[in-house]
Order: C-alpha cells, then structure tokens, then sequence
C-alpha cells in the first residue's frame, strides 16, 4: 500500500491546492495517513508570501534530515516555485519539487518518482494548463472551494505571488458554474469562490462575465444556500459586486477587502494601485449597501519608509472603516521583490512594537463591533460541536463565529442552518441560543 502525509502552509488557495493534490494521489493509488511517521511520501505544500511560512517549511524538513529513511520527500506550492531547484541543495534529502501550476502534471511526476529517480521537479509556469479539478478530494463535507481565476497581475511591491503563481487567468463560465452546480447536486451548500485577486476574474469565454456577474449567478444555483470570495483587489473592486450583494440574499453579506495601509503614501511605494481616498470610496459603497456588510482587511506594518506618521495614518482607517477583523503582519524581505531596493528599512523591534499597538487597537475595535449582535438572531451553518463547552459550532453569513446551546434534541446539527439569538459578545466571537 502506498502512503502519504500532507501539511498545508498558508491561505484558502493552498488548501484548495492541497485537496486537489490529494485527489490526484487518491486516484494513483495512494492512501492518505495522519502522521509523517506512517508515510512513505511526505508533501509539504508551502506558502512564501512571509519568510516565517517558508522557515516553517525548512524546519520541518530538517526534523528528518537524520531519520527519515525510507521516506520520500516533496516540497509543493509557492515555496517550491520561488526556490526551484536550490531547495535540493538546501535539503538533499527531497525528491520532488512542484509548483501548483504543474499539479496537473503529478501522475506523471510520481510515476518518475516510483521508478527510482532521485530529483524530480515540475517547475513550469504553462499558463494554457486548466486549473480545473475533476480529482478533487474535499476535506469539508458542507462548504467548498472553487477556485476562478489564478495568478496575479498586480505586482506589488512587498509580493512573490506574481513569481510563484504566474499572471492571471480565469477559467470560463461554464467550467465554473458546471463545477458550482455538480457540487450542490452532491449535497454542499456553501461554496467560496477563491483566486489570488478573485474580482479580478475575467470569463474568456464568448459569455464576457465579469466577477460580478458570475458572483450574482453562483448564487442562483439550485441547492447553493451561501456564496463567499477572497481575495479581492481595491483596483478591480467595482460598485456592481455590493449591488450583487445586496439584491442576492445567497451571496454573504461578508467582503474581504485588503487594504496593507492607511497611508497613501506608503500605498504609493507598495505599488498598490490606489490611494486611501480610493480605498474609502468602496468602503462607502458597502457602508451604504441594502444590508450591512461585515468589513475585513489585510494590513502591513513596518514597509520600507513608512513613518510615525504613516502608521498613525493606519491607526486612524482602523476607526474610520470600523473592521470586523483584520489580519496583520510585519513587512516580510521576499526574494527578488522591488521593496527590497527600497529605503528606510524598519527595524524589526520597531516593527514588531507597530504590530503589537494595531493589534490591540483593532482588538477594541472587535469587541465594540461584536456587541452590536447581542439580542439578534442569526442564521448559522453549524460546523462543528464543542464537547467540553457542550456548545455547537456555527459561522454566520457575516463570517462570524457563533458558539451556541441548544436545549433538548440530540440530532446532529453538523451541516444545517439554524437560527441562534446572541447572548454574549467577545472580540473573536459570538456566543448564543438556539431558537429552532
């Protein structure tokens, strides 16, 4: 029996990446274990967008530098694309080297594997290989990922993903809606739409979707009950994706929109595209939407030149927009990026103290944000049950956590919508009763 691990390192695109990966495996024959000990063939699919993703990667593989005999090794994703073949010199003990756009190629990689050679790598960046995913092995039994559009044509700054992914290319309509329609039939009703820049897609069909209509459209396949995206781009982000929003009741009311700064300035030098007053002209759009639209965002701190001033200038959108969540991160060195050449390089206790007052701020933020929910009642798809807390699991359309009770009946609630009035707010979370 042929065995193998898999770890996935990064976003949503790189678990999707995964589940693809596993499929494929699945179908040549190989059965999925728990642990790196169990396995004949170890995956690690990686992410480079952050140096401390890619040491992760290392670190793992020098914990068998010594004892992993009879193991074969494969560095997978970004990581992959962005080292080559330099990471069988950085760890000798690899055999496979593949960035996610030669998946499609993996049955003939393993085959290469199986028949005794030691290096096998799939490095191409072919932009006419489908991305679709017939092989797919989805790890959640009631949401899925759809992936529209890879790639990135935006080049900022601070960012491999150009390097490691390639330019942007969407699949057609009619791929993706068949691909949204199979998974309703086969019983999901929550899908995501995923792509590097997701409202950048363009259909290259004789149709011409753009991302606002296939958005509209996925919502009205029969079965599909919540439609979400990530991640979107400020430039490409159009007033048609919240009209979209508000006319369609499956499309989530959640949008991700990263922002990186509050200083245009600092916007300027990122590459980003845009400035903060453009920024704020589509978070106006969502403020004045027909429902309200839980906000989330990316921010960087510590960019080469970015100021007190600049940071006060992040500080103060935080109170502005009021997000329901941010994800923030120190600037990060990338390889054969243009914000290495820049100037005024932040030092990194510096960074780190910028990191720290954001992530408390925004935290206040939260808490406030979430006590607006005390007394509502809101429809969950329950994901889980807690049984040290007796509470189940569920995330509202606005992307929010919702731990809740429910008194008597002890069906499994897993995978259906009930409606739970919240009692209790914290930062991260909300807490409530079932009322059905």
């Amino acid at each position: 029996m042929k065995t193998f691990y898999i770890e996935t390192f990064g976003c949503q695109m790189n678990a999707h990446d995964s589940e693809k990966v596993v499929g494929t495996l699945m179908a040549q024959g190989y059965t999925q274990v728990e642990t790196p000990d169990e396995a004949e063939l170890v995956f690690y699919n990686t992410c480079s967008i952050r140096d401390k993703a890619e040491q992760k990667v290392f670190s793992r593989l020098q914990q068998f530098k010594k004892d992993g005999k009879g193991k074969k090794f494969a560095v997978l994703g970004c990581v992959a694309q962005q080292e080559g073949e330099r990471i069988f010199e950085k760890a000798p003990h690899v055999s496979l080297v593949c960035g996610s756009a030669s998946y499609t190629k993996l049955p003939d990689l393993l085959v290469q594997l199986e028949t005794g050679n030691k290096r096998v790598t799939g490095l191409s960046l072919d932009t006419d290989q489908t991305f679709d995913t017939p092989l797919t092995r989805r790890d959640n039994p009631y949401r899925a990922y759809i992936t529209i559009i890879e790639g990135c044509d935006k080049s900022c700054a601070y960012c491999v993903v150009p390097m490691t992914r390639g330019p942007e290319r969407s699949r057609t309509s009619v791929s993706v809606m068949k691909e949204a329609g199979d998974l309703a039939r086969a019983g999901y009703t929550e899908i995501q739409l995923l792509g590097q820049n997701v409202n950048s897609y363009r259909d290259p069909s004789a149709a011409g979707w753009d991302f606002a209509k296939l958005l509209d459209e996925a919502g009205r396949v029969p079965g599909i009950r919540r439609v979400r995206f990530t991640t979107s781009h400020p430039r490409d982000f159009v007033k048609e994706i919240i009209d979209a929003i508000g006319e369609n009741p499956a499309l989530c009311n959640h949008v991700h929109l990263p922002v990186q700064s509050g200083s245009s300035k600092v916007l300027d030098a990122m590459q980003r595209q845009y400035t903060r007053d453009e920024y704020m002209r589509r978070i106006e759009w969502m403020k004045s939407a027909r429902r309200p639209i839980a906000i989330s965002t990316d921010i960087i701190v510590g960019f080469p030149g970015e100021t007190e001033a600049d940071f006060e200038q992040t500080l103060a959108l935080l109170d502005e927009v009021g997000y329901d969540s941010i994800f923030s991160f120190k600037y990060s060195q990338r390889p054969n990026t243009p914000a290495l050449r820049l100037d005024g390089h932040v030092p990194e206790e510096e960074k780190t103290r910028r990191l720290m007052i954001l992530q408390e701020k925004q935290r206040a933020i939260q808490i406030k944000q979430n006590a607006v929910y005390v007394a509502q009642v809101e429809e969950c798809l329950v994901e889980g049950f807690n049984q040290a807390t007796g509470q189940w699991i569920g995330r509202t359309s606005q992307n929010k956590t919702l731990n809740f009770l429910r008194r008597g009946g002890d069906d499994d609630l897993r995978g259906r919508y009930v409606e739970a009035r919240v009692t209790r707010a914290g930062p991260n979370s909300l807490a409530g009763e079932c009322v059905n």
